[in-house]
């Protein structure tokens, strides 16, 4: 599975991508939120507050409660606004 980070949350994780095989168990994104955190302060730091955090599955916007399966790309980002 190919996780991706931008902007803010890149920051704190310190890097933009991660590559994971899907712990067993874990069916949803928000089991995979609760997976990164442990791997380590700055996951945490990220992913703290999931009312500023976006989230995509192979490039469709979804929700935390959305169900994963291996290969799936995810990827975690700031709300973004136009104008």
């Amino acid at each position: 599975m190919k996780v991706l980070y931008f902007a803010w949350l890149r920051t704190h994780i310190g890097h933009g991508e991660d590559r994971i095989d899907l712990p067993a168990g874990i069916n949803d994104v928000r089991g995979l939120v609760e997976h990164l955190r442990a791997k380590g302060p700055g996951y945490a730091r990220a992913l703290t507050d999931l009312a500023t955090v976006r989230v995509a599955v192979n490039h469709e916007y979804v929700g935390f409660d959305h169900e994963l399966k291996p290969g799936d790309e995810v990827a975690f980002f700031p709300p973004v606004t136009g104008g």
